[in-house]
């Protein structure tokens, strides 16, 4: 009956192993037999895996008085906030005990709660429980008053200075008792689940790593004291920094905890938050790529060489505006490198002219010019359709070199200058600009989008643009 409530209960719920089982099973087998604790109601919990609760799957009442429950507890959820020992010890391995804890039914107890782990994982703990004798108060132990004097004005002035103090401090005599701490550690031990004050408490009960106060005595005087003094920590759902320290005169030994929840929360949502801005900029890349693909496909049905003109600008047009949003979908933050946006501008618009002309582009572009999304996108657009009009406009000739020079420069701190070259055979800047949609689209990009400022100047020589703007 014990071995298959055992069986049935780990398995609905939790992952533990056949061999976790087996353990659990022969623990029970040996309280059965055993001869201590026979006046002690004991138990063997398990975690469940989806709630993170404590779920009772052993209990063996007294055998020689009456047990604190009247009902059958096997299968119930032992809570946080009612059984602090039991999670603590989930929580660090460590033995924990006399801490108070409420029963199921309502009923105040003591506990002494011991791990129980099979290939050095904690797969369970074992609880005793005993009625509650007296539960501590708030005011300092004659321990603590013998090691700190009397309670004079100075010693009052530190424990007010102490409560007023962000962190959480708590002061341990040589022994390992905790002898005073702030309203800030009552507090994170509250919420912990400690129903009563700590002040008294050994530090093995109050540890929240794996550390024991044995442990630190003999690690103090080594060369790991170091690695250990001041250490990251997760208790629950809390993340700490602590840090503790000995003083050689006294041999009192303080431990400080400074809560980082908050902080690590911030952390991890900042993470959530980039991952999913950079999912959504991948898939504005892919759907921008599928409205590219759309076009050429409409292009392809067209016998009007003017429609497929239009659609094949419209598609350089959308692919350096994805060439942004591919790079955002591979960073954190929304500053990008304009070198990387230009680098793919130039090579789709090369690709598409490759059959029809030779042109030789050549690029000088700063690396360290890192703009926001907004102006990146607006400088890749221009340079597309600068490099477009070239293509498309100013080699009228294959007989001599074609070439393009594109260049990106920094003027100052906070002053960006781009150029695109061309050696082609020019225009007229004033008519020109009234009738090319690219040039529209150039002019009212610089003035509005960068309010920056543009210069165009064209020969039988060539064609140079400049525009420059603020950072």
């Amino acid at each position: 009956m014990i071995e298959s409530r055992i069986r049935e209960l780990s398995q609905k719920y939790s992952s533990l192993s056949e061999s976790d089982i087996d353990e659990l099973i022969k623990e029970a087998n040996r309280i059965e037999e055993t001869m201590k604790y026979r006046e002690e109601d004991v138990f063997i919990d398990i975690l469940s895996d989806v709630t993170d609760e404590a779920v009772v799957v052993y209990h063996r009442k007294p055998c020689v008085n009456e047990s604190i429950y009247s009902e059958d507890v096997v299968g119930k959820i032992a809570k946080r906030l009612n059984e602090p020992g039991v999670y603590r010890t989930f929580e660090t391995a460590l033995i924990t005990e006399g801490l108070l804890a409420k029963t199921q039914e309502n009923h105040w107890i003591r506990q002494k709660v011991f791990p129980l782990r099979n290939n050095k994982e904690t797969i369970g703990v074992l609880i005793v429980e005993f009625p509650v004798k007296e539960i501590r108060g708030e005011t300092i132990t004659e321990n603590s008053q013998k090691s700190l004097g009397c309670v004079d004005a100075s010693t009052l002035f530190y424990k007010s200075l102490m409560d007023n103090l962000d962190e959480a401090i708590l002061i341990f005599d040589a022994n390992g008792y905790l002898e005073m701490n702030n309203e800030v550690a009552n507090s994170y031990y509250f919420h912990f689940g400690y129903m009563e004050k700590i002040i008294g408490l050994h530090y093995d009960n109050l540890s929240l790593d794996t550390s024991t106060f044995e442990q630190l005595i003999y690690l103090k005087g080594t060369d790991k004291w170091n690695s250990i003094s001041k250490k990251e920590i997760v208790f629950g759902s809390s993340h700490f920094q602590m840090k503790r320290f000995f003083d050689e005169k006294s041999g009192m030994f303080t431990m400080i905890l400074h809560d980082k929840t908050e902080i690590y929360n911030r952390e991890v949502e900042i993470v959530e938050k980039s991952v999913a801005i950079k999912e959504i900029h991948h898939r504005v890349k892919n759907n921008l790529q599928s409205v590219v693909s759309l076009l050429r496909i409409q292009s392809r049905r067209s016998d009007n060489q003017e429609v497929v003109k239009v659609l094949r600008e419209s598609e350089y047009r959308i692919l350096a505006i994805a060439a942004t949003h591919e790079l955002l979908s591979k960073k954190i933050d929304n500053d990008i490198s304009l070198a990387e946006v230009l680098d793919v501008t130039i090579s789709n618009c090369y690709r598409a002219f490759l059959d029809n002309k030779k042109v030789i582009i050549e690029k000088k572009i700063d690396p360290s010019v890192i703009l926001d999304s907004d102006k990146t996108v607006t400088v890749a657009l221009i340079t597309n359709e600068l490099l477009q009009n070239s293509f498309e406009h100013g080699f009228l000739t294959e007989n001599k070199t074609n070439k393009i020079k594109v260049e990106v420069t920094r003027l100052g701190d906070n002053m960006v200058s781009v150029s695109v070259k061309d050696n082609g055979v020019g225009y007229h800047t004033g008519t020109n600009n009234k009738s090319s949609l690219g040039l529209k689209i150039v002019t009212s990009y610089v003035k509005d989008k960068l309010r920056g400022k543009l210069k165009i100047v064209s020969s039988h020589a060539g064609t140079s643009t400049y525009f420059s703007f603020k950072i």
